[in-house]
């Protein structure tokens, strides 16, 4: 598929695009797209046979605000009714996760706003926490009561041939729910006192 210029106003809105941005946020990308119009160059609005938009309705209301006469554009002519349906929401869907420390290390935070990024408002704490409290309980305590009740695991090797029969045989008497470590202990101490 290849970018093609075309005039804004063959372009049409797509009415059943779920994804909106408004106000301020709006602003900021008409704001971007007048600043730094190669971006569209870069990300070109999706349209279908019908000029409709799949991917960038918003880009393109913020192009028609910017006073934009010509956008590029991508045509996915080769996209059945459904597979349009699917882009409209995969193109808006964000997956991933902003690194917060990454950005706050290394990127300007008025920026990121500028550009149309929501940033938490992370408060300081400002208030000084009272610790004493925990002078008064005996944590140690009450933590080897807590990690008295907690199983624990060890590492039991077995050979490359028996593995397989191992790992069944674990599983077919977890789902019987017996306590295996308590099986084998019984079974081990059995072993010794044979010797």
């Amino acid at each position: 598929m290849k970018t093609e210029k075309f005039a804004i106003g063959k372009i049409k809105l797509n009415p059943n695009n779920p994804r909106i941005i408004k106000d301020g946020k709006f602003q900021k990308l008409v704001k971007s797209i007048q600043e730094f119009p190669q971006m569209l160059e870069i990300r070109p609005i999706v349209v279908n046979d019908e000029m409709i938009v799949l991917g960038g309705n918003m880009r393109l209301r913020a192009c028609q605000e910017a006073g934009l006469k010509e956008i590029p554009i991508i045509k996915a002519s080769n996209l059945s009714e459904e597979q349009q349906k699917e882009f409209i929401i995969k193109d808006n869907v964000s997956f991933g996760e902003w690194d917060w420390n990454d950005l706050a290390n290394n990127w300007s935070a008025a920026d990121l706003d500028e550009w149309g990024l929501n940033i938490p408002d992370f408060q300081p704490i400002t208030k000084e926490i009272d610790y004493s409290i925990l002078d008064e309980i005996e944590i140690d305590d009450q933590m080897n009561e807590m990690a008295s009740s907690v199983r624990k695991a060890i590492q039991i090797e077995f050979e490359p041939e028996h593995y397989e029969e191992a790992q069944e045989l674990v599983k077919f008497w977890r789902e019987q729910k017996l306590y295996i470590g308590g099986f084998l202990i019984e079974k081990l101490k059995e072993e010794k006192n044979k010797l």
